[in-house]
């Protein structure tokens, strides 16, 4: 099983719509609300090289933001990173 992990914010529309798909997906991860939490901030700019939220990654493998989920997503890499089967999802 492949670990999802996802920086947000909670008042962030991406944040929430790039949990929605993955929810749509049937996949967990784990959320970090970075809203007040310096330390997770921290941490995800310095593993994504990034400021803005959502940052998304899977098995420690940077996927990117909400925009580049779903382009992973319609371009059939996310089934790929995610090891599940399209005609599944």
């Amino acid at each position: 099983m492949v670990k999802v992990e996802i920086y947000s914010k909670g008042y962030c529309p991406y944040c929430k719509n790039s949990k929605a798909t993955l929810n749509h997906l049937g996949v967990k991860f784990e959320e970090y609300d970075i809203t007040y939490n310096k330390e997770k901030a921290l941490e995800m700019r310095t593993r994504s090289n990034r400021q803005t939220v959502p940052q998304i990654f899977i098995d420690d493998y940077h996927v990117g933001g909400n925009d580049d989920l779903h382009l992973a997503l319609q371009s059939g890499q996310l089934h790929k990173l995610l090891k599940i089967n399209s005609a599944n999802a």
